[in-house]
């Protein structure tokens, strides 16, 4: 039995037009935007982790079906957190 961080497929099976983007392109993308809110910070830096927040959300609703309950609450947890550092950002 391999490993489960060697695993090679699919994160959530299917066709649609993310399966065909790399996994490390959409994690470094994640990443350069995360670091450019936090470093630009104030109302821009929340509008920038404010569409991710909406991209974590988009991507939760379209899989929420397929999530097991420990995946959902993760996601969940992604969601809030990504959320929170946006207000910070605004109130700091």
């Amino acid at each position: 039995m391999r490993p489960p961080f060697a695993r090679r497929g699919p994160i959530v099976p299917g066709d649609g037009p993310l399966a065909r983007v790399p996994p490390l392109v959409v994690f470094v993308a994640v990443v350069a935007v995360f670091a450019a809110a936090v470093i630009v910070g104030g109302v821009i830096g929340a509008f920038l982790l404010g569409l991710l927040a909406l991209g974590v959300a988009g991507l939760l609703a379209a899989t929420w079906p397929r999530l097991s309950p420990g995946a959902r609450v993760v996601r969940v947890l992604v969601l809030v957190v990504l959320v929170a550092i946006a207000v910070g950002l605004v109130i700091r």
